[in-house]
């Protein structure tokens, strides 16, 4: 239980970060404050920025339960996926949109793909997005249930009032009030981080321990947690099955029947999973507009491709500390039946609970409250901007005034906050599987769009083409997951083999619609906003470009990559070399 002297410092840590943001509104006076913070955000802020974004309470949460159960093969998601696709947002995909002074990356999609594109991301980018805060909203009631000892209702009663506040200082501030309460926030997350980190690494004795510990408790568990490589293996009962049903699910899932311990056992290559995980991590950087969001605010290239740096590097050694909670964790509680509920996510707030002492423990439900205020708002303002920008301006109101779409924007925002909730039911399972799950539906494919796009010269017809076809491959597999119709092979129902899968199918529909209709030419945009706000708005941040990238040209081009390379080779060193 949390005494009174840790409910003030949760109050003053986060009370003063939201009434910082509130006296930050006072600055908003066109879209562009809100949407872009004006274009005036240096390289240090934004890169702190879009780490706090990256890393809220499902990361120190319902990630920790990830690793729980997954190990260090779930660390190169952030190591090499994430990281890598900051990079290839930084250097290569969001440069031409910066420069053409777009808002959002849905933009660039219309440009180069169509109408249909656009507003498939956007509303692809909702659903992503909404089932991640879904994920905080659950992350936040776990803490609260388990650390506080609260009942439900209170529980959500509370994280309804975090999603209120992050939803009146999102809306009033726009990205500004975002981008520095997320710095702000990200200084009570490191706190809380490497508080809890401190306390488990005493109590399990250091890495030594955790590995003596797991070796006790089932060897094969201790490989399987401690070493990327290894192959993923599930197991699930079918005591309760026929043998008719036992033959059913193999047929449509795979795997192989275990007659003395009445399960089947799916195996997964080590580095299938690996490539699962590094493809959900570049998806998360440059389909997320939470992130480039970000890179569009900059004052200059220079300060975008620095911020790769900053966010990279922290996230790099933050991974560590956030995420081997859980393997910790593992180590001091290896039976999950005995967990609260018997939840892998539960075992991040059953640490602090039994591991805090008072004070600490303030500081440390303080972290994760603040991580998930950090993503609420930045959520927040980013599917507004995608609503209102890429469906509501473009298609539904196109002669409205700038302050017309300020005001659609900051009342977007606690109505997409709100619609969040209707996700919560379907968190049962693990929040992880469920991200898992349902990321690789929409997400993959539209990553392979911005790829192709950026790269190639497909045909602009096959954007829409690809991305239907990947996502129907997607909503298959999730069909013959929740029912019994065997309408795909079982190779192709592998929760991790769908990533490929579908990075496969889209991109090989997009180049044989190029072969029937033709190739573009490389870079083309076969679109410009010839909308009142939409162009206006767009020739705006150009010249707030040209204005305050001036001075940045005498800085070293060849720096910011330098830097982000050598993060992200650390990244793979540390994935496929000493945890591997």
């Amino acid at each position: 239980m949390l005494t009174q002297w840790d409910w003030i410092l949760v109050a003053i840590l986060n009370g003063s970060i939201v009434l910082y943001g509130l006296y930050l509104s006072g600055n908003v006076h066109s879209s562009t404050d809100w949407f872009l913070a004006g274009r005036k955000l240096p390289w240090w802020l934004v890169g702190l920025s879009m780490y706090a974004t990256a890393i809220d309470t499902s990361d120190l949460v319902a990630d920790s339960g990830g690793t729980y159960n997954l190990g260090i093969s779930f660390f190169i998601m952030n190591w090499v996926g994430v990281i890598g696709g900051w990079a290839l947002a930084g250097f290569f995909i969001a440069i031409p949109m910066y420069r053409a002074g777009m808002y959002t990356n849905a933009e660039y999609l219309e440009a180069r793909f169509g109408p249909a594109a656009r507003v498939l991301s956007a509303l692809v980018q909702v659903q992503y997005r909404t089932s991640i805060l879904a994920i905080i909203g659950g992350t936040v009631h776990l803490t609260l249930s388990v650390v506080c000892g609260w009942e439900t209702l209170a529980c959500w009663l509370a994280v309804v009032l975090i999603a209120v506040l992050a939803s009146v200082y999102t809306a009033l501030g726009g990205l500004r009030s975002v981008a520095v309460t997320d710095s702000l926030q990200f200084l009570v997350m490191l706190a809380a981080s490497l508080i809890l980190w401190t306390l488990v690494w005493n109590e399990v004795g250091g890495w030594t321990g955790v590995e003596k510990k797991l070796s006790a408790y089932d060897e094969d568990v201790s490989i399987a947690l401690l070493h990327a490589g290894h192959d993923n293996v599930e197991r699930k009962s079918v005591t309760d099955l026929s043998p008719e049903e036992v033959n059913n699910r193999i047929a449509r899932f795979g795997g192989e029947y275990l007659n003395d311990q009445n399960v089947i056992e799916q195996r997964t290559s080590g580095w299938l999973v690996a490539v699962a995980f590094i493809i959900m991590g570049v998806s998360y950087s440059v389909v997320n507009h939470t992130q480039t969001m970000r890179l569009f605010g900059a004052r200059s290239e220079w300060d975008l491709k620095m911020s790769i740096f900053v966010a990279g590097i922290v996230l790099l050694l933050m991974t560590f500390f956030n995420l081997s909670v859980g393997i910790m964790g593992r180590a001091l509680h290896p039976d999950q039946t005995l967990l609260p509920d018997g939840r892998q996510d539960t075992i991040y707030p059953l640490l602090v609970h039994e591991l805090a002492p008072v004070g600490l423990k303030g500081i440390v439900v303080a972290g994760i409250l603040a991580a998930a205020l950090s993503t609420y708002d930045s959520i927040g303002a980013t599917l507004s901007s995608l609503l209102t920008r890429d469906v509501y301006a473009r298609f539904v109101n196109r002669k409205g005034s700038d302050f017309h779409y300020l005001r659609t924007g900051q009342i977007m925002t606690p109505l997409i906050i709100g619609g969040s909730f209707l996700y919560i039911p379907f968190l049962k399972g693990g929040m992880v599987q469920f991200f898992i799950n349902i990321s690789s539906v929409f997400v993959v494919p539209l990553l392979v769009l911005y790829i192709m796009g950026r790269f190639t010269g497909v045909h602009r017809r096959s954007g829409t083409i690809g991305l239907l076809v990947g996502a129907a491959y997607g909503v298959l597999r999730l069909i013959v997951e929740w029912t019994a119709w065997p309408l795909l092979p079982a190779f192709l129902m592998n929760q991790y083999g769908a990533y490929l899968y579908s990075m496969i199918l889209t991109a090989g529909t997009m180049l044989l619609v190029s072969l029937l209709f033709g190739w573009e030419t490389k870079h083309q945009f076969f679109h410009q906003e010839q909308d009142a706000w939409l162009r206006r708005s767009q020739e705006e941040a150009q010249q707030l470009q040209n204005v305050l990238g001036q001075g940045a040209g005498d800085r070293s081009t060849r720096l910011p990559a330098i830097l982000a390379v050598l993060v992200l080779a650390s990244g793979c060193v540390l994935s496929f070399w000493v945890f591997w």
